[in-house]
């Protein structure tokens, strides 16, 4: 048996755990051994009574006779709805150890963004982003931890933490192998559904492997029954014990000290007791022998039930209505009973005032369960007051409301809207969400309701579109919004249903209330959003709509925000269909403000959205302005890493910073943005438009690069592959799709693919050859196939190249006309394409041209600096063919 055979109760539910403390051991010796030894993390898995407790005491024994440092937190059934409560209590006791100063110096950057979530830092007005929180959270801990070495972490009662919890817990352990840390994790298997059970699948996968515990077999219950009433307890009596309590540790231990307080003699002719003496360490037997012990200490123990956490004397007295003279009185035979626990000996006191809590969780629940459902809710408003009045946040107490009764009181609405705006600055919208609801069944007063509803709809906008745009049309239908909000709720509303994948829907929204409007600033800004969302929506890039927009755009001269917005609108519209770069880059210009963006449209104001500034960066990028477009992404990423968001937008400005970077042949630093894009998105969830830009411009580098195994790779692993979304991706997803079947030898399907990217852009009237390169891509294809049509898609690419005007159109128009001639026409087109190449900041473009120039003249000049450019862009592909014409030398001078 575990270090030797158990001799008393309090061990009992190690009986049968060797392997499980073998495990332990080993764990610890691995951490003990080398301070930079990797982490590790146990996962537990058992019913209710198995012993994972036990099983985590154990551990905290074994580890700090050691040396180790041990921090622990348990979930709790009724504490589930409060944000971070259990990393909270987990990082407790190196929180009460710092001073500010050192919190600051050891959290450093991550202070102001972890600290809130953590309680020891006042949160910023506004909402935060969750999942960058949470990337606080994992860096906080991680730094915490290097300071404790050997550190021990221990969560029990995983499946009742709250999932803001669960969510740092299931990052963290993906990022262990860099830090020496045991994590150990109990849990009941079941319990939760949803984000809490994802998150809770994603720990178990990384643990190694998880353990799941076992009951008891009839010779470790005869063992353990022996032990604890007697040897003399015969072979009958014990395996009655095993049949009553089906070999659960926790009720055999109940059900023995039961035996020995009833002094129940262990013999065959006494084992019929046994049931019911079973029946009372659970539920409704538990219930009565709780009320055995009197109306007074019944109270307590329901007030104990209710706090569920913080379970001090004076604190249950207040909320059970008795003196604190009374309440020390129940406490007493409540740990006699083994209801409650003694003080922790390091927080409690000699006189009992520490914080108590149940024996077990079993415990706890029956006591709740039995609390009658209107002095439960009436406890819970209590509570609730109690803590108010003591100086805790709306947040704090939000627990408790959110369980009283609906009774038409406008306080408590207002202290549910207060408390779901401190849940969103620390990064809980989920539980701000639940104030909100709880806050409309309440209900608000008519004049209040429509504001409600559009908080709700602000706090769910990231999480749950569907969601935000049942609340915000509902808010919209009644009366209270003023203009500014109800416009706001419309614009918002829109976004939602562009996250839904609703697009037709979101313009006629916008469409619908700017036609309510007179001519104005807020017509003209709803009238902007609608071009903004058909400029994103590929279906509805028209000429009309562009002849409309271009009409709108030319009465504005940058005075406000809203005609700032046409403009970069105008601009972006020009671009995707290959209008002057010049006339692009002006109206792009004429939108800024001393070349800067203007107050209210920054990357983090909320009144315009992400949506407009990556129209704008995009219109300079493809118009050859790459500092403007560097300048724009790289404040984006600044922006949004200060601000603490770090979930789409993060992943946006990483993608298209990455464009970027992709334009002027910078391409490992355009990779490495871009996979840090895609691990963002991923976060996000699958199949959002983001989704598609990370994917789509990694793929496009990745065969830039020349890595065309890789790029083939990615693409089956994040199904880049029709169907395509209705919104318009950057680089152009058709033309980057095509290229890559190509590159792979499926030269049909990428013919094909590319004559879908041909028969969009006719539908739009026209393209820019270089935003949307499939008639280049088209025509080589088709090179030998079919050399006419090949030669006249090269035509068209290059009259619309010289429409559009940039040295970079022209320059790869040049480079596919010299690749469809031969003899001295391709040396004189190829030279035309390098002089323009030269010329344009696309350097992997010009290194194309360089080393094609290079193999047409056989020049070993042009060759070496050919391969000399692909090199500094990173163009592996593109240096190796370089280097094989120079290395067999045949026809070179």
């Amino acid at each position: 048996m575990t270090e030797g055979r158990p001799s008393a109760t309090g061990s009992a539910p190690l009986w049968e755990r060797d392997t499980e403390i073998a495990t332990v051991t080993r764990a610890l010796d691995a951490l003990c051994a080398d301070r930079s030894s990797a982490g590790s993390l146990l996962v537990f898995r058992g019913e209710a009574g198995l012993g994972k407790t036990a099983l985590l005491n154990e551990t905290r024994r074994m580890a700090e006779r050691r040396g180790c440092t041990v921090w622990s937190a348990r979930g709790g059934e009724t504490l589930r709805s409060v944000p971070f409560n259990v990393v909270r209590q987990l990082l407790q006791p190196a929180l009460v150890s710092l001073l500010p100063g050192e919190a600051r110096e050891y959290l450093g950057d991550w202070y102001d963004i972890a600290g809130p979530a953590l309680g020891i830092v006042d949160p910023q007005e506004g909402t935060a982003d969750p999942q960058y929180v949470c990337d606080g959270l994992v860096a906080a801990v991680r730094r915490l931890a290097r300071r404790e070495w050997p550190l021990v972490l221990l969560v029990d009662d995983a499946h009742w933490a709250d999932q803001e919890t669960l969510r740092w817990l299931s990052a963290f352990a993906e990022r262990l192998d860099d830090l020496s840390v045991l994590v150990v994790v109990a849990r009941r298997p079941g319990e939760v559904n949803g984000d809490s059970a994802r998150h809770l699948d994603a720990v178990a996968a990384a643990a190694a492997r998880p353990v799941n515990l076992s009951v008891l077999t009839p010779d470790a219950t005869a063992g353990l029954t022996r032990a604890t009433v007697g040897r003399h307890a015969d072979d009958p009596f014990c395996r009655e014990v095993w049949a009553v309590t089906g070999g659960n540790p926790y009720d055999t231990v109940e059900l023995l000290a039961k035996v020995r307080d009833s002094e129940v003699q262990p013999v065959e002719a006494r084992a019929g007791e046994l049931r019911a003496l079973n029946r009372s360490a659970r539920g409704g037997g538990l219930v009565d022998r709780l009320k055995g012990l009197g109306i007074e200490a019944t109270r307590f123990a329901w007030a104990a039930a209710i706090l569920g956490t913080g379970i001090s004397v004076d604190l249950v007295a207040r909320l059970a209505g008795m003196s604190t003279e009374d309440a020390r009185s129940c406490a007493e035979p409540l740990r006699n009973a083994r209801f409650l626990t003694e003080p922790d000996p390091v927080t409690g006191t000699e006189s009992g005032d520490g914080e108590l809590e149940f024996v077990h969780p079993l415990i706890a629940s029956a006591v709740y369960d039995s609390i009658p459902a209107g002095v439960c809710t009436a406890m819970h408003g209590v509570a609730a007051q109690i803590l108010t009045e003591t100086g805790h946040s709306a947040a704090e107490a939000s627990r408790h409301l959110l369980k009283v009764h609906p009774d038409d009181d406008e306080d408590l609405v207002e202290q549910l809207r207060e408390a779901a705006r401190e849940h969103l600055a620390v990064g809980a919208p989920d539980a701000a969400r639940r104030c909100l609801e709880r806050a409309l069944r309440e209900p608000p007063r008519p004049e209040v309701h429509a504001h409600v509803l559009y908080e709700l709809g602000r706090a769910t906008l990231l999480t749950a579109p569907a969601v935000t745009v049942e609340h915000l049309r509902s808010a919209l239908a009644m009366p209270g919004l003023d203009d500014t909000q109800r416009v706001d709720a419309v614009v918002r509303l829109s976004q939602a249903l562009l996250h839904n994948n609703e697009l037709e829907e979101a313009v006629r929204t916008v469409e619908a209330e700017a036609a309510r409007h007179p001519a104005s600033p807020v017509r003209m800004r709803l009238q902007a959003v609608q071009f903004m969302w058909e400029g994103i929506h590929g279906e509805t890039v028209s000429q009309e709509r562009s002849r409309r927009l271009a009409e709108l755009a030319a009465t504005c001269t940058g005075r406000d925000n809203s005609e700032r917005a046409l403009l970069i609108l105008r601009g972006f519209d020009a671009m995707t269909h290959g209008e002057s770069a010049e006339d692009v880059v002006q109206s792009c210009d004429r939108a800024l403000v001393n070349g800067r963006l203007a107050p209210g449209l920054g990357w983090t104001d909320g009144e315009w959205g992400i949506e407009l500034l990556m129209m704008l960066g995009s219109a300079y990028a493809y118009a050859d302005r790459l500092d403007r477009a560097e300048s724009l992404f790289s404040e984006a990423l600044r922006a949004y890493t200060g601000a603490g968001w770090r979930g789409g937008h993060l992943s946006l400005a990483n993608a298209f910073l990455g464009l970027a970077y992709r334009r002027q042949g910078r391409l490992r630093d355009a990779e490495t943005a871009l996979r840090e894009a895609l691990a963002l998105a991923e976060r996000v969830g699958r199949g959002l438009p983001l989704y598609w830009s990370a994917t789509c411009g990694l793929v496009d580098t990745l065969l830039a690069r020349g890595d065309v195994e890789e790029a083939w790779s990615i693409a089956g692993r994040y199904a880049f592959a029709p169907p395509y979304p209705s919104t318009i991706v950057l680089p152009d997803i058709r033309s980057v799709r095509g290229r890559l079947l190509l590159a792979v030898g499926r030269t049909e399907e990428g013919v094909n693919e590319l004559e879908a990217a041909e028969k969009t852009a006719a539908s739009r009237g026209g393209h820019n050859p270089v935003l949307a390169p499939w008639s280049l891509d088209l025509a080589r294809a088709l090179a030998v196939q079919d050399p006419a049509r090949a030669a006249r898609l090269a035509a068209d690419a290059r009259r619309q190249a010289e429409r559009f005007g940039t040295d970079t159109a022209i320059g790869e128009a040049l480079r596919l006309a010299a690749s469809l001639e031969t003899g001295q026409r391709a040396v004189r087109l190829a030279a035309q394409a390098v002089a323009y190449l030269e010329a344009s900041p696309c350097q992997y473009e010009h290194a194309a041209a360089r080393v094609e120039y290079g193999i047409a003249t056989r020049s070993v000049a042009e060759l070496d600096r050919g391969l000399t450019l692909a090199r500094s862009c990173g163009a592996d592909g593109l240096a190796a063919q370089a280097r094989e014409v120079l290395e067999t030398g045949r026809g070179l001078r």
